[in-house]
């Protein structure tokens, strides 16, 4: 089994030293990367806000959880993420997403294509990515994308490239994420609500549906498969340290009933990977099983210091 890897984000608008210090505290307890999220909302924009923490620390990883493809021609996204893993000396994680939220496309004016077409440009988004990383000058003639003898400088230091991470809820994205990325992300996949906005599929967040993901990726990947880390993240809502896990398991319940309409059981909602309620001791076991029952190693925390006696003794085993 892969040993484990902690992820952590940091949500507020933080000043330069306050990023510093969150990234060399998030350093100290453990953690594997720092990830930034990549939204025209109130937030950093992901580069520079890498490229500090990177400065700040000399061990952590910095990654994205993930570009959305559609802000960004790839290649000028690669040039800007070859300086950063330079700049950190080889500490880079790149997250590649597709896009999903049709506001932030409206709000600047990018047609928010279907999502056929956004994966089609993704997936020649990664090609030129990784093209524009290697050691020779690249072309690539795409439906969406040409490249002409163009020879990207500088150069990652990691060889052939940075590890890419790629998830998704469907077995499109997945089987993509299976050919291409060395990091999986295992994502419920989203349905529309009532005005046309992405919502939670709340089936998809149980460990039934989960095997079935990564079944898709485990086809697709091949000979591959062993070499995959595979990643989960709490997006059936907030992790929630509690002496109570079934009570709060069963108020979940009825928070996603509300929301999508449907209604898992509190055994589906305390057994899924994607909900992380319970004591430190509790949610200890559980990222232990889910590694043992799933393979999933990679763990994206929505609170750095509450969970950090989880990371202080897991990490790396």
């Amino acid at each position: 089994m892969r040993p484990f890897r902690f992820l952590t984000s940091a949500d507020d608008m933080l000043d330069g030293p306050g990023l510093a210090a969150f990234a060399r505290r998030a350093e100290s307890i453990g953690y594997s990367a720092l990830m930034s999220p990549d939204h025209l909302v109130v937030q950093h924009a992901p580069v520079p806000y890498l490229a500090a923490a990177a400065a700040a620390t000399e061990r952590l990883r910095v990654g994205t959880f993930v570009f959305n493809n559609n802000l960004r021609h790839p290649a000028i996204l690669a040039h800007e993420l070859a300086t950063v893993d330079q700049l950190s000396g080889g500490r880079l994680e790149i997250g590649l997403g597709a896009g999903w939220n049709k506001p932030e496309h409206d709000a600047i004016g990018i047609p928010f294509e279907p999502v056929g077409t956004r994966v089609a440009k993704l997936t020649e988004a990664i090609r030129i990515v990784k093209g524009c990383l290697g050691d020779e000058p690249f072309s690539f003639a795409g439906e969406h994308y040409t490249i002409t003898d163009y020879d990207a400088r500088p150069k990652p230091v990691q060889r052939p490239h940075p590890p890419i991470f790629v998830g998704g809820g469907g077995k499109r994205l997945l089987t993509l994420a299976a050919r291409e990325a060395q990091i999986i992300g295992l994502a419920p996949r989203l349905g529309k609500d009532e005005n046309g906005l992405p919502t939670l599929d709340a089936p998809s967040i149980t460990v039934a549906a989960t095997e079935e993901k990564i079944g898709w990726v485990r086809e697709a990947a091949g000979d591959r498969f062993a070499d995959l880390e595979l990643n989960s993240y709490p997006t059936g809502g907030p992790m929630v340290l509690t002496a109570d896990a079934r009570g709060e398991a069963g108020r979940r319940v009825d928070q996603l009933r509300a929301r999508t309409g449907v209604e898992l059981t509190v055994e589906e909602v305390m057994e899924s990977p994607h909900v992380f309620i319970g004591s430190i001791k509790e949610l200890t076991r559980k990222f232990v099983e889910l590694r043992e029952r799933l393979g999933i190693s990679s763990f994206l925390l929505d609170d750095m210091e509450t969970f950090a006696p989880i990371v202080e003794e897991l990490a790396g085993r």
